[in-house]
């Protein structure tokens, strides 16, 4: 689904300084990261992001960048740990988007 970017993702990176993103596209298995620079493909993070139906925090690897800009670039990342509790609040929230969009308030894209 995408998104207008409004939501924002703490990124934890190892043996870094944690890094900010804006949420542009979310799905069950992945989604899509608006960033400033864009992180090392392969690399394997901690994320939290807040959805309407509760926090959301996992492990994901951040795969290879889509467009890279002075402005920032787009990168993709694919979920590899999320907790029951997490996961459940996912598909709510995806659902809850779904039926937005159904009764036709739509949503922009990033």
């Amino acid at each position: 689904m995408k998104l207008d970017g409004s939501v924002l993702v703490a990124i934890r990176v190892e043996g870094a300084d944690s890094v900010r993103a804006k949420l542009c596209e979310l799905s069950a298995t992945g989604g899509l990261l608006m960033l400033a620079k864009p992180l090392e493909a392969g690399e394997f993070v901690e994320l939290a992001f807040q959805t309407t139906k509760g926090a959301v925090q996992g492990m994901a690897e951040i795969l290879e960048p889509r467009v890279k800009a002075s402005s920032g670039c787009l990168q993709p990342f694919r979920f590899i740990a999320l907790e029951d509790e997490a996961h459940s609040r996912l598909n709510t929230a995806l659902e809850s988007l779904l039926d937005q969009i159904t009764v036709g308030s739509g949503l922009r894209v990033c």
